[in-house]
């Protein structure tokens, strides 16, 4: 019979960054947190995703006993920098579709647990971070991530991953708290631009940068345009600020050859003109969280992050997506980079289209052609 050292030891052959255990019983605040707060949260609901089911192991796995929590350390390697300044850095090495790594590792461990007669789910709606803190492993930042205790310099850059099990396991002891230090002044607060972070460990989930670039509904409003920065899927400003990351932001690491060699495909440039089937083989398989049908967001967000690195480099391509893309929000956001980016090139191409352009995409044009008269 498999005993706790017995799967411990595993966990670190297989090198997981750290192991914990702990009970199956339900998690009942987060339901609470959940059933009070539908208006923050009912939308995953509406996707499938079952956050509320999520919270007792026992919809998971009838015969749940106890969660095992493993931890994967995910920036032990550096991203090339033309990454990570408009990709968070959890997606770069993703592999949940091409399961061709964390995944492998996942699939091993549970070969072992079903070889020692112990069956296990690995569920997509329990509360993964929760269940870190109760089976020991770490504590919660103000900005919601979950922060190591033992690994990784005590960073958020840690996947928890959890397993719930048939076979009872003595628990570990819990760390429920938020571990930021008295010291620090809210950092990850002050520096989210569009106020997602409420403090204390609570968020507004739809304002954040994130759920922006991926699930946000329509055009971008005018008002988070510019506070989105450069980011087109996912965000980091609030790990990156953090005083818990220093350590391990700042440590030397080897570049990862696998993001690395796919860098070139995530060029801005071609990632505002891709087609679907360049989507499909070359961005899906890593950043899955939007379809083909919503090629128009990702165009969108790229314009957007063309627009706020105001950079010239990129009005010809702004220009040969708006004249080559019929979709009236890649359009209007288009428009409103050039006018961000603001050169001479840029006005001629906005007073081009403004002759043609009707509706929503009049607009925002004439609203961009209104930022030039103080500089031309």
């Amino acid at each position: 019979m498999l005993t706790k050292q017995n799967i411990i030891e595993e966990a670190k052959r297989l090198k997981f960054a750290d192991i914990g255990f702990t009970t199956a019983e339900p998690f009942q605040s987060q339901k609470d947190y959940l059933l009070t707060r539908q208006e923050e949260y009912g939308w995953l609901e509406v996707l499938g995703l079952s956050l509320l089911a999520g919270t007792d192991p026992k919809n998971i796995l009838p015969g749940a006993k106890s969660i095992i929590v493993v931890l994967e350390s995910y920036f032990e390697e550096s991203f090339p920098l033309t990454m990570e300044r408009h990709f968070g850095r959890c997606y770069l090495d993703d592999d949940r579709v091409t399961k061709d790594g964390l995944a492998l590792k996942i699939k091993a461990l549970r070969n072992f647990l079903r070889e020692g007669g112990i069956d296990s789910k690995v569920p997509f709606h329990l509360p993964h971070r929760l269940s870190a803190t109760r089976a020991g492993l770490g504590t919660f930042g103000k900005n919601c991530f979950f922060y190591a205790n033992r690994v990784a310099e005590g960073s958020s850059f840690v996947f928890p991953i959890a397993l719930v099990v048939d076979r009872e396991f003595a628990a570990d002891e819990p760390s429920i708290s938020i571990g930021c230090p008295d010291w620090c002044r809210n950092a990850c607060v002050a520096a989210c631009p569009t106020r997602a972070l409420k403090g204390d460990g609570k968020i507004d989930p739809r304002r954040c940068i994130s759920f922006l670039t991926y699930y946000g509904d329509g055009l971008t409003p005018l008002e988070l345009r510019e506070p989105m920065g450069l980011y087109v899927y996912g965000c980091d400003r609030c790990q990156n600020v953090c005083p818990r990351n220093v350590n391990w932001m700042a440590k030397e690491k080897p570049l990862n050859p696998r993001v690395l060699a796919k860098a070139a495909d995530f060029d801005l440039a071609r990632l505002l003109r891709m087609d679907k089937p360049y989507f499909q083989q070359k961005i899906w398989p890593h950043m899955f969280y939007m379809s083909a049908d919503d090629l128009w967001r990702w165009k969108m967000n790229v314009a957007r992050a063309m627009g706020n690195s105001r950079n010239p480099v990129y009005v010809a391509d702004l220009i040969r997506e708006f004249n080559e893309n019929s979709d009236e929000r890649v359009r209007s956001m288009i428009a409103w980079a050039l006018g961000r980016i603001g050169n001479t090139e840029a006005l001629a191409a906005l007073e081009r289209f403004s002759k043609d352009s009707t509706g929503k995409v009049k607009e925002e044009i004439q609203q961009a052609i209104k930022l030039f008269p103080a500089k031309y």
